[in-house]
């Protein structure tokens, strides 16, 4: 075995149930590189990380470490090979402080507050961390919480570090600092894995790529001699474009017009502050923003699903039903006074669809007074639940079969593409493409073009700025609920979005 390697998967394989999730799997990480492990939603590359992590164990197969075959049954066994992982969704305590989230769980001699002050501020240090120590976890920002994540695992002796998704909800300006650390450690001697689906970080960042596809391996190229076209290619075992097509606006016929709108959480916090904008049927428009900017509140309180508060405004355009004030009215109202305004919301069955239910009762849900009696007519509701599922291939083993036995990324299929079919004339969505794969989401993207053309007034919530600036015409940026810009998405750049969005100046 090569005296550079790290870590050593050979021929693992691991199930649950009738699913297997890697499937004789076997690949290389090596000391000092970032090594991008690349793959469609559902191809295994969380959980081969996660048996890395001790949170599963491999059902066939051996892990090596330095050379030396070992058996991780516990995070903890990892952490004593000298391995961590700071996974999506954080694990931190929020009323403790940084500190002491790093020190929580560690032998007594480990934990002594000052030592570990000192020894953290070493870290710091070495790799360009920026962190205050005595700040609580629920006054930090998504990208200090991620940074303690990190500085948690390198306080335990981190030698290997997997980051899952590390740049979801980060800025620009917060993913090329967290680059800079990943290089420093990486210079360091570290071995860092990262799991993304962001084919430009990935070219930016790492060293090699491995690429899984249904829980099997396929290849591991030196990004250098690679380029994104070539890795999708091999990610989803077929061609697929990457360009997204954006037609210049012909129906400017107003939609939605929302002033002053206001919202405040159970806290009395305004999470939406006085918030104006016009929307136009014929347009795109990209809302950006970091995670908790009022982006999710602002879309409920034009669908009638958040209380606003007296002075706001949302006025909606309609040529078949004429104008009506939207403050005031249920999300049930709305629908039932035939205003055709669609959802794609966040929570996809809190919010979303009904997870007992299948393809077709979802479907239903949004036709059900569509009828011209009290019987509930099936045939209609069920072709376009059939549409649906070959249109954006919707892996469901039959059309009632329950959505919340879906994976995530079908049961967002289903959601898009019922909102689609109802004909809307404003279509507004939240994270329309998260967790769905790479083909998936450019034909959401084609879909949103296409009611685009159509005239639709349309409203798009993402996470990937290289995506809002293809697909927007133009892009209203809000900070801590408020509007702080209204950017043309021809002429916008990531760093001009990324400095709005968190109220930076250039060169802060």
């Amino acid at each position: 075995m090569d005296t550079n390697t790290a870590v050593s998967f050979s021929h693992i394989t691991k199930r649950f149930g009738t699913i297997v999730a890697n499937d004789d799997v076997s690949f290389d990480i090596k000391s000092h590189e970032v090594l991008a492990l690349l793959g469609e939603n559902g191809s295994g590359k969380t959980t081969i990380m996660n048996m890395l992590a001790g949170i599963y164990y491999p059902d066939e197969g051996q892990i090596y470490v330095k050379g030396e075959e070992v058996s991780i049954k516990s995070p903890k066994d990892a952490y004593d090979l000298g391995i961590g992982m700071v996974h999506q969704h954080f694990k931190l305590i929020d009323v403790f402080t940084a500190l002491e989230n790093i020190v929580l769980g560690l032998d007594k001699s480990e934990a002594d507050l000052e030592k570990a002050r000192q020894k953290v501020n070493e870290i710091c240090d070495r790799y360009g961390f920026e962190i205050d120590l005595d700040m609580k976890v629920y006054d930090m920002s998504v990208s200090q919480k991620q940074t303690l994540e990190i500085i948690k695992v390198l306080y335990r002796g981190a030698e290997i570090l997997v980051l899952d998704e590390p740049t979801a909800v980060l800025t620009p300006q917060e993913t090329e600092k967290l680059f800079g650390v990943i290089r420093n450690m990486r210079n360091d001697g570290k071995s860092i894995v990262i799991i993304t689906h962001k084919l430009n970080e990935v070219m930016a960042i790492s060293d090699r790529v491995t690429i899984l596809r249904k829980g099997k391996y396929i290849a591991t190229v030196n990004t250098k001699e690679t380029n994104e076209q070539e890795l999708t290619e091999m990610m989803v075992g077929e061609q697929v474009e990457l360009d997204i097509t954006r037609d210049e606006v012909t129906d400017k016929q107003k939609r939605l017009e929302v002033k002053n709108l206001t919202v405040l959480n159970s806290e009395g916090k305004k999470v939406v502050n006085n918030v104006s904008f016009d929307l136009y049927g014929g347009e795109i428009l990209g809302i950006a923003g970091i995670s908790g900017c009022g982006q999710k509140e602002l879309l409920e309180a034009i669908m009638g699903l958040q209380k606003c508060e007296e002075g706001s405004s949302v006025i909606y355009y309609s040529t078949a039903h004429g104008v009506h004030e939207l403050v005031g009215l249920s999300t049930k109202e709305i629908i039932g006074y035939g205003l055709h305004l669609a959802f794609v919301p966040e929570d996809r069955l809190g919010m979303g669809l009904v997870g007992s239910m299948g393809m077709t009762d979802n479907v239903m849900l949004k036709r059900y007074r569509k009828g011209d009696g009290p019987l509930l007519h099936r045939k209609q509701p069920q072709d376009t639940a059939q549409q649906i599922k070959d249109e954006l291939d919707v892996n469901t083993p039959y059309l009632d079969y329950p959505v919340r036995k879906l994976s995530g990324g079908n049961v967002q299929k289903v959601l898009v593409g019922r909102e689609i079919h109802n004909k809307p004339t404003v279509l507004m969505t939240a994270y329309a493409v998260r967790g769905l794969d790479i083909n998936t989401s450019y034909a959401i993207y084609n879909l949103l073009n296409e009611q685009k053309k159509n005239g639709v007034a349309v409203i798009y919530i993402g996470e990937d700025l290289d995506v809002l600036l293809a697909l927007s015409d133009r892009i209203l940026v809000l900070c801590n609920g408020q509007v702080n810009g209204i950017l043309d998405g021809r002429t916008a750049n990531k760093e001009e979005v990324g400095l709005l969005m968190t109220n930076l100046k250039e060169g802060d």
